[in-house]
């Protein structure tokens, strides 16, 4: 890793797994900062339901890339890319270095392995996009979509609703389907040889870690976060209520569902959520550096191994301190 590359390594893994922990551990063992790689954790104002790490933690080590927009905004992984390089020469400038930390693995290849210039979005089209696969169905969108770039609709799943209509504003605004402007030269945001390592459970332990994780938010104040997000005005389509965890609550707050369907439904698209992750980090990630966790495995000793496989791969790393076995 050469001097300039402030990046020391990715964390990456599926929600629940414990990388903000561990994270915190090794990067106080590193005198480290922290650069964030969550899809929502970017958003202000949405603090539990996107997990956000706690004051405590954001003392104990800095963080970036923590409550850059409001919920209102669409942040896609080209703009993504754009505040992570933004992080990144500012630690160049003050000499300092990171973890990148977090779990959406789109985000994660924009900044490690370079996007390819696509025009920004446009909220007018975006916006008629979104009106018309609330009404037609993402399915009807997908096949408008296979008419106009069959190469991208083969490439995208049929209810993968974000990157279908992602794909149509695209086709729209420049008149070219998204894969003819997919195979020029991507333009990565760090070295993109910065190692990644994978942080994984056993599925029965990481779902039962989601499920308490879920009950917890809830009983942290997940539901009045969304109610008075609501009533001080965001509307229940703003982009970040989209997400897991307030979408489910926002159609509870609509009178759509009960309290009770309503968390059924948080801990099974919490759950659905962490499978896709985990298949797009191990489908796409040949290089990942994997560290399976036990369910007794403390975040500090996770941290130690964590270390152990970067000298590995990076040679030897000057520690300040030991993780805190936390």
């Amino acid at each position: 890793m050469t001097p300039r590359e402030p990046i020391l390594a990715f964390i990456v893994g599926p929600t629940g797994v414990g990388k903000t922990a561990v994270a915190v551990a090794a990067a106080e063992a590193l005198d480290a900062e922290i650069v964030n790689v969550d899809s929502r954790q970017i958003y202000r104002r949405l603090d539990i339901g996107t997990a956000k790490p706690s004051r405590a933690e954001q003392r104990r080590v800095r963080h970036h890339l923590l409550d850059r927009i409001e919920p209102e905004e669409v942040c896609t992984a080209a703009r993504f890319a754009t505040m992570f390089r933004e992080a990144v020469d500012d630690l160049v400038a003050r000499g300092a270095r990171a973890l990148a930390v977090g779990g959406a693995g789109l985000y994660v290849d924009a900044c490690r392995k370079g996007l390819h210039p696509l025009p920004p979005a446009d909220p007018a089209i975006r916006l008629r996009l979104e009106d018309e696969t609330d009404s037609l169905g993402v399915e009807a969108m997908h096949e408008r979509l296979a008419g106009l770039d069959p190469e991208t609709a083969a490439r995208v799943g049929p209810r993968d609703r974000q990157r279908i209509v992602r794909a149509l504003e695209v086709a729209t605004i420049t008149g070219r389907p998204m894969s003819a402007q997919l195979k020029g030269p991507a333009e990565p945001a760090c070295d993109p040889a910065t190692p990644l390592v994978y942080l994984a459970r056993e599925r029965r332990d990481l779902y039962a870690r989601i499920e308490e994780r879920c009950r917890a938010m809830v009983e942290a104040g997940l539901v009045e976060e969304v109610r008075l997000l609501l009533e001080n005005g965001l509307s229940t389509r703003a982009p970040g209520l989209k997400s897991v965890g307030y979408a489910e609550w926002v159609a509870f707050h609509e009178g759509r569902i009960g309290r009770g369907e309503a968390q059924e439904r948080f801990e099974r698209n919490s759950r659905r959520y962490a499978k896709r992750q985990e298949t797009w980090f191990r489908n796409r990630h040949p290089d990942r550096i994997e560290i399976p966790i036990a369910p007794a495995d403390e975040p500090g000793a996770i941290a130690r191994r964590l270390l152990e496989v970067l000298n590995r791969s990076e040679g030897e790393l000057p520690l300040d301190t030991p993780p805190r076995a936390s």
